[in-house]
């Protein structure tokens, strides 16, 4: 890829991410578990209450690395135009997920883990540290957000 366009600033870099986490249905969540195992899938996702949410099973690798780690990191994008967030990930019951959460969730994906025949948590990942950038060129000011506060 031939570089063509001046690198965003950092205030258009994080308008840029918020449009990306409203739209965007899939994120990349990278989990381990105790032994250091990585762990790699896609998930649903909805940005609320400045948070991402997900929904999977407790029996899958991610749900019991999410559950017994507490961290995750997540990624959007392809290799030229990505947005890598690390966040600190809760859990809640079905039946305890904040019903504006759930109620987010269904509305982007149209599916309501609450209702499936398998039992799903749903998992809030509060973001740490986010990064993004659109091409070597954006390295410099990729951290829109480091400690959980946004520094643009």
């Amino acid at each position: 890829m031939k570089i063509t366009e001046p690198p965003r600033a950092p205030e258009q870099r994080k308008r840029d991410l918020l449009v990306r986490l409203e739209k965007e249905m899939d994120v990349w969540v990278a989990t381990a578990d105790a032994d250091g195992l990585p762990c790699l899938v896609p998930l649903w996702f909805v940005w609320h209450g400045e948070c991402l949410w997900l929904a999977t099973r407790l029996t899958t690798p991610t749900g019991r690395n999410l559950r017994d780690g507490g961290r995750a990191r997540l990624a959007l994008g392809d290799t030229q135009d990505v947005v890598l967030v690390d966040g600190d990930a809760e859990m809640y019951a079905a039946d305890e997920v904040p019903g504006a959460a759930a109620g987010a969730f269904v509305a982007k994906t149209g599916w309501d883990p609450r209702a499936d025949e398998a039992p799903y948590v749903y998992f809030r990942v509060r973001p740490r540290g986010v990064q993004a950038r659109n091409g070597e060129h954006e390295m410099r000011g990729r951290y829109l957000m480091r400690d959980g506060v946004w520094v643009v």
